[in-house]
């Protein structure tokens, strides 16, 4: 798709909206913390290090498969959405063993389990400082607090037999529906004008910096497409990035938002897989980097306009699912 960015918005881009700074905070991936110590980074590290074993191998289908993965389990967390496309590309819906039965569904016989990290979360009683005077009249409840993670396993639905499962709701073909809608009225919340322009012709859109122009007469589905392709821009490059990228790699990036938003919603993304391996550029640290801020900024997207986030179908309860590697 032609698209065009602005490098004089990219030069001059101020400080970013308060509400696009949860796209830039530390990740599991970023802080470099030892790997023993990090369960989170260890997995994202063993999925990275597989994809580029098979980008060396020519095999850039993999990538595509991993962009496919974030948009179909968008409100999982990055490194958990690498470890299923790691180990089941061809994944649709997954759940917890128990999860599965409660949904008349059971694991087939010899089905090996999908390895995720579900976090563990404990209570921490506060501390009334000396400064503060007791309230007898109010209970201090206990903040809850992050004190690790454990593995956990679930289960692809192809892994499973059963009862028929419902249709998902949200699924679409190839109509962009109430999503355009939503996405010029995220727009606005983002303070990020819209505005239609023929005089930016060939391309489809261009990103400024806090202002997006769009060739008119584009179909709904294009120019939804275009939208989400110039939004990616918006929220990945107009502010510091941790590594170095080059304009290939951030058009490439705000691409792979846009398919897995289009792919996510139903519409058709005709991307061909090598496409995508410019992410890679021989670089390990920015591939991995790219991949995150792809996911994570697609999410919010995918959340702004669908109005979904970690649903009971897309995010089973840790609680529910046991740890079963193997049904005998």
């Amino acid at each position: 798709m032609p698209y065009a960015s602005s490098s004089t918005a990219t030069a001059t881009a101020t400080a970013p909206h308060s509400k696009n700074a949860a796209l830039r905070s530390q990740s599991p991936y970023q802080q470099r913390t030892t790997q023993r110590d990090n369960p989170t980074q260890q997995l994202i590290k063993q999925a990275v290090d597989f994809l580029l074993q098979q980008l060396e191998a020519g095999k850039s289908e993999t990538l595509t498969a991993y962009l496919a993965a974030m948009a179909r389990f968008h409100a999982y967390s990055f490194g958990n959405i690498l470890s299923i496309a790691r180990q089941r590309p061809t994944a649709t819906r997954v759940a917890g063993f128990n999860a599965w039965k409660e949904l008349g569904r059971f694991v087939k016989r010899g089905e090996k389990g999908i390895q995720i990290l579900a976090p563990m979360v404990g209570h921490r009683r506060r501390k009334d400082t000396t400064e503060q005077e007791p309230d007898m009249n109010r209970e201090t409840k206990p903040a809850p607090v992050l004190i690790g993670f454990r593995a956990v396993y679930v289960f692809d639905v192809a892994q499973t037999e059963g009862e028929d499962l419902p249709e998902f709701e949200h699924n679409i073909t190839g109509d962009a529906g109430k999503h355009r809608d939503r996405l010029i009225d995220f727009l606005a919340q983002q303070n990020i004008a819209l505005e239609y322009s023929e005089n930016i012709a060939p391309a489809l859109g261009v990103s400024y910096g806090g202002k997006i122009a769009i060739l008119p007469g584009q179909s709904p589905a294009e120019e939804l497409v275009t939208l989400v392709h110039e939004l990616g821009h918006e929220l990945l490059h107009k502010s510091d990035r941790r590594t170095m990228t080059t304009a290939t790699v951030r058009e490439t990036e705000a691409e792979a938002v846009a398919f897995i938003v289009g792919q996510a919603i139903g519409l058709e993304m005709g991307r061909a897989s090598s496409d995508y391996i410019q992410m890679y550029a021989g670089n390990a640290a920015l591939l991995a980097e790219s991949l995150e801020v792809v996911q994570r900024t697609s999410a919010v997207i995918l959340d702004a306009i669908t109005g979904e986030s970690a649903t009971a179908q897309n995010a089973p309860s840790p609680e529910e699912q046991e740890p079963v590697a193997e049904v005998a």
